[in-house]
């Protein structure tokens, strides 16, 4: 029988009623009525097709098919007990850390690479929080808030660890590259420009179009018409169904690039860097618990192997 058919309410009944042979001590170590213990065994036993007890004037007496099921049923409920409580003490032991981070950076960069980590550190359970505003980070001893930022320092009242700096260039999707006569710069004035609105940076303006083609040499009078987005995810999405061409942050499409969706219309040429860069953010003050010193470490080396890749894929392509 399919354990989605069992009555579990009436294998929990009968379990204690095959442990005090009555259904009288049975109801009451549950907190029911003797008559309710009776009908959910009742309701077993005509489940089953099985005399699960004998009953009599003075009260009922297991049968040795519940005598047998029982056993069964209890070591059952004591395994499903001892997991429960597991979780519970795994849910209290565990250490929470909250990472803050742009909503592009969160999606594109960190969400891709953050399962390798939880698959090693059970204790610590991340949650993520997309915000485009720097959140002040803490450290307590069974919980920690970590910021990912994308910007300009130096940040106020904190301390920062520096993940990569930042280049930008246009991107688009192989489809429209062969479709479209893109072969200079001044190409793209003729082009559907994607760009996005970056809202959590008044103080400092992040490099746009503009810039882009003032650093490639291309002379304009008036910028052509743009199509801007609230989100990096919005305007890469775009880009890769073909809609027209994107200025890039290179840790954003990094992973888009390796596997052919966007590509780069001038290759390495006309990279634009920026003054923006990618850097965690950590409080000044205490001693960071274990659990983030971990989280720290990884993602430490995360950003290392991330910056070494563009040098990997060279060392092959020359072998």
């Amino acid at each position: 029988m399919r354990i989605e058919r069992l009555p579990l309410n009436a294998l929990r009944a009968f379990a204690e009623a095959a442990r005090e042979n009555s259904f009288k001590a049975a109801a009451y170590r549950l907190g029911v009525t003797p008559g309710a213990v009776s009908r959910q065994v009742k309701q077993l036993e005509e489940r089953l097709g099985v005399l699960l007890f004998e009953r009599h004037a003075n009260g009922v007496c297991v049968t040795e098919a519940g005598r047998v099921l029982a056993e069964d049923v209890q070591a059952g409920l004591l395994r499903i007990a001892g997991g429960v409580q597991q979780v519970t003490e795994r849910s209290e032991q565990a250490f929470r850390l909250l990472i803050s981070a742009p909503p592009s950076f969160l999606q594109l960069w960190l969400l891709p690479r953050l399962p390798i980590f939880e698959a090693n550190e059970r204790q610590i359970e991340i949650s993520l929080d997309a915000e485009a505003r720097l959140m002040p980070p803490l450290w307590l001893p069974n919980r920690a808030r970590l910021s990912l930022r994308y910007g300009q320092g130096p940040w106020p009242a904190v301390s920062s660890l520096r993940l990569f700096e930042d280049t930008l260039f246009p991107v688009c999707s192989p489809a429209l590259l062969a479709q479209m006569n893109i072969h200079s710069p001044v190409d793209l004035l003729s082009q559907t420009l994607l760009t996005v609105d970056w809202c959590g940076h008044a103080s400092h303006q992040v490099p746009g179009w503009s810039d882009w083609f003032k650093s490639a040499g291309v002379a304009i009078n008036k910028m052509p018409n743009q199509r801007q987005y609230s989100l990096y995810s919005l305007a890469l999405d775009q880009a890769i169904a073909g809609q027209g061409v994107v200025l890039a942050s290179y840790p954003l499409i990094a992973d888009r690039l390796a596997s052919g969706v966007l590509v780069r219309p001038f290759g390495k040429n006309y990279p634009l860097e920026s003054p923006f860069a990618y850097d965690l953010i950590l409080p000044t003050d205490g001693e960071a618990p274990m659990a983030v010193a971990r989280f720290v470490e990884w993602l430490e080396n995360e950003a290392a192997q991330f910056r070494d890749e563009p040098l990997k894929r060279t060392i092959s392509k020359q072998l």
